[in-house]
């Protein structure tokens, strides 16, 4: 079975074949490897989101992920769906997590004070959460979700201006306000690979 492996260095990025979906990213002297989180990992998954929480409320987002949520059985759902990966610092250790797949996400169906930029197929990602070991993290994340599929939708919260700068930095655009499952509305992004 082949798939990708992405290489990025001096903002150049390489194409290659290999046997198992891993991406590598070279950033200031530190490389990352992404590939599928594994349901033994779970604890310390667990312990990045805690990360990413505690990071949240001391940048003012402390309405976002919250009653526990992500919870241990969502994480453990999306391990089993094939569609949770970890990000693997030099060291192989995790030092963050996103959700991915190309599926049509329920939310998205409605779009409020905007519109998407297209009805084609996309991905969507969920859940970018670092540990805050190692810097570009929500960056890789990012750049490796666009590789897989260049059409891409996305939400973020509207007290998350770390997460809103760094979609915008990536050339994501604004595209209106959705409403996730709880009732709480996001402000939702989406790229598009141009022809």
């Amino acid at each position: 079975m082949k798939s990708q492996f992405i290489k990025i260095s001096a903002k150049v990025a390489i194409l290659s074949e290999f046997s198992d979906k891993i991406a590598t990213f070279v950033q200031k002297n530190h490389s990352m490897h992404i590939r599928k989180a594994k349901l033994e990992e779970i604890d310390v998954i667990m312990d990045v989101f805690e990360a990413a929480r505690q990071f949240m409320n001391k940048t003012g987002n402390v309405r976002q992920w919250i009653d526990g949520y992500p919870s241990k059985e969502l994480i453990s759902g999306n391990i089993r769906d094939e569609g949770l990966y970890v990000c693997l610092a030099d060291d192989e250790q995790i030092v963050g997590v996103f959700y991915f797949k190309v599926e049509a996400d329920k939310t998205y169906a409605k779009i409020y004070g905007g519109a998407w930029l297209n009805d084609k197929p996309y991905g969507v990602i969920h859940r970018i959460a670092s540990s805050g070991k190692q810097r570009g993290i929500g960056d890789a994340c990012l750049q490796w979700c666009f590789e897989q599929c260049g059409n891409i939708r996305v939400d973020t919260h509207c007290d998350n201006i770390v997460m809103q700068n760094i979609l915008q930095r990536n050339g994501y655009s604004r595209c209106g306000i959705i409403y996730v499952a709880n009732g709480t509305e996001r402000i939702a992004f989406q790229k598009i690979k141009l022809p």
